[in-house]
């Protein structure tokens, strides 16, 4: 009987470590399943200019060459109307799988006479955004609508027996 008893404990005792080891994995998924939820990403994108040297470009004296010189090409160029130029940058933060977060957001609009001097420059935030919303409309298509079976049976009148002509 004292071999049975012992094959019994040793048996318990190898349940016991696999059931400590189980619950220690499930402990170290856990957290590292979380650690990974408390990372986040942020990422900037865009041009944006040094406001000092923004500062040194005079209205009605600096040129587009020297606001390139400057600060660097813009963003974006407006060339319906008063001639602009944007310089935007933008930065967001995403957590895990979420949607992005915008942080913060600076606009620059530097605007021009038709002389090509620059008349004054503006400063947006993040404050100055707005939602625009899709408008939601379905351009009618006009024609047939087939089914598969009209797709197919269709396919097969195109592709008529003939002969091959000689050459």
């Amino acid at each position: 009987m004292a071999p049975f008893n012992n094959a019994m404990s040793l048996m318990t005792a190898r349940q016991k470590l696999l059931k400590r080891l189980g619950l220690g994995a499930v402990f170290v998924s856990i957290g590292l399943a979380l650690g990974a939820c408390d990372m986040s990403r942020v990422v900037t994108r865009g041009n944006l200019p040094d406001p000092a040297k923004l500062s040194e470009l005079k209205p009605g004296k600096a040129s587009k060459d020297d606001i390139i010189d400057a600060i660097g090409s813009p963003s974006s160029i407006n060339v319906f109307g008063k001639e602009t130029w944007y310089y935007i940058s933008e930065r967001t933060e995403t957590i895990a799988f979420l949607a992005p977060k915008v942080l913060e957001r600076h606009v620059y609009v530097v605007e021009f006479e038709k002389n090509g001097k620059m008349t004054q420059v503006v400063s947006l935030g993040l404050d100055a955004g707005r939602e625009v919303t899709h408008v939601k409309r379905i351009t009618p298509t006009f024609g047939q609508e087939l089914t598969v079976l009209d797709q197919i049976l269709g396919n097969f009148r195109r592709f008529k027996g003939g002969s091959k002509k000689e050459q």
